[in-house]
């Protein structure tokens, strides 16, 4: 028996399912879970490679959508909005688990679903150097790590991260720039140039 396939919903759909989310709906809430959760979840695996921690961190950011749901006022896209959310949680989780493993789990497990960092692009965004170097990055300048992971590894526009953070386009572009300069040298092997 087929199903009839059902499209997903437009971009200014998801707007207003997130609008009417906020306004405390809860079946705009439930909609809008479940129409973007193919995005969060991607959004996780571009920043986690093994699926199962990707999978966490989709359900984590999917949480902090629905609590935070309201402190997206309408500029821009809310999948742009939700972006953030969901790299924050995905770089949320690779702390935890970073300072959950132990030296044994390694040892026992060299090369258990782990990616080597110096073949894996950086456009992908499953580079365990990269999240590395964005740790150490945020500890001296942390307000260049989410400009940078939005425009270097899910590569939204200038002005969308601009809009996003409200910020001026000029200072997310300096920021960019400022980023990629001091997370160069961390980086095992840059395989590609970003934009």
């Amino acid at each position: 028996m087929s199903h009839p396939h059902t499209e997903p919903p437009t971009p200014d759909q998801v707007d207003d399912l997130a609008r009417r989310a906020a306004a405390g709906e809860r079946e705009a809430m439930e909609q809008l879970l479940a129409a973007v959760r193919p995005r969060a979840l991607a959004v996780c695996r571009g920043v986690l490679p093994h699926p199962a921690d990707a999978e966490d961190a989709c359900q984590d950011a999917l949480l902090n959508v629905a609590t935070k749901v309201g402190t997206w006022h309408g500029r821009g896209r809310f999948t742009t909005w939700m972006h953030t959310v969901c790299v924050n949680s995905a770089r949320s989780t690779y702390r935890r688990l970073s300072r959950q493993a132990s030296p044994v789990d390694v040892a026992s497990h060299p090369r258990a679903d782990r990616p080597d960092p110096r073949t894996t692009s950086v456009v992908a965004g499953t580079r365990l150097d990269l999240l590395e170097a964005m740790e150490v990055l945020e500890r001296d300048h942390p307000q260049l790590v989410q400009p940078l992971l939005l425009r270097d590894v899910y590569e939204l526009p200038y002005d969308e991260i601009a809009t996003l953070l409200d910020l001026p386009l000029g200072t997310v572009k300096a920021q960019i720039h400022t980023g990629r300069r001091l997370t160069r040298p961390l980086l095992r092997d840059l395989t590609v140039e970003p934009r």
